[in-house]
């Protein structure tokens, strides 16, 4: 019979710690491998000035058959009895934006194609034409989000796109935001929606109701613009009816 030394009592304490031990072990990290919660982007309203101020178009510009203030909202209109040759925009006159933030709150009929254009030239002819950046809204959400260059390069990145600008290249698409049709269900149709277009530099950002849902860098030195008009638009087209308000300007 092979005879074994007694444990100390040393011994059979740590004999009887060790699943304490091997629990805490397993344990101590779980926090650090949690995922993190999701991040919504805030928007601050700090130093945001709003440049209409809910009663008449002062410091605006427009063809006057097409805009108006309705029930404090600058209002763009088409009818049958008033339809429109070319696309027509209520300019701001107030300053001629470079590096700024813009929030505003829209609603357009099913129908309706408008949109925000920035760091744009103005045209003689037609009258009350812009050129340049637009963040692009219509009534089905189609394009609304993406950043569309009017009467100029085009699409410069649709939604869900994160896009570079080379001279003499169709822009390459660096990354993607999200699909399509997911950010498409982040958008209210036939209601109010909040957009804020972020112009810093040669880096452009469109969310829509804090989501973002386009980014260009404009590497195109020759058709970046740094500073220009700002102005909505009236689409030609069928009917329709387009609505801003709460329009609250940031310049840096």
């Amino acid at each position: 019979m092979i005879h074994t030394k007694p444990y100390s009592i040393l011994t059979k304490y740590f004999l009887l710690s060790l699943p304490l031990l091997f629990w805490n072990c397993n344990n101590s990290g779980s926090n650090a491998t949690a995922e993190a919660p999701e991040e919504k982007m805030e928007i601050s309203t700090k130093d945001f000035n709003p440049i209409f101020n809910g009663s008449d178009l002062s410091g605006w510009e427009g063809d006057t058959d097409y805009w108006k203030v309705e029930n404090g909202s600058i209002v763009g209109e088409l009818t049958e009895d008033n339809p429109l040759e070319a696309n027509t925009f209520l300019i701001w006159r107030e300053e001629m934006p470079g590096d700024f933030e813009l929030k505003v709150d829209f609603k357009i009929t099913e129908n309706g194609n408008s949109g925000i254009n920035y760091r744009s030239e103005e045209l003689s002819d037609p009258e009350f034409a812009l050129k340049g950046y637009q963040a692009d809204i219509d009534g089905k959400n189609t394009y609304t989000g993406q950043n569309y260059e009017e009467r100029g390069r085009a699409f410069l990145a649709k939604r869900g796109e994160q896009s570079v600008l080379k001279p003499g290249q169709d822009p390459t698409i660096t990354s993607y935001l999200g699909d399509n049709e997911e950010l498409k269900s982040k958008i209210n149709q036939g209601d109010w929606n909040s957009l804020h277009i972020i112009a810093e530099g040669n880096n452009l950002k469109h969310y829509v109701n804090g989501v973002l849902m386009s980014e260009v860098t404009d590497e195109d030195a020759e058709h970046r613009k740094s500073k220009g008009h700002l102005g909505f638009q009236v689409h030609k087209g069928p009917p329709m009816k387009v609505q801003y308000k709460n329009i609250e300007y940031k310049k840096f």
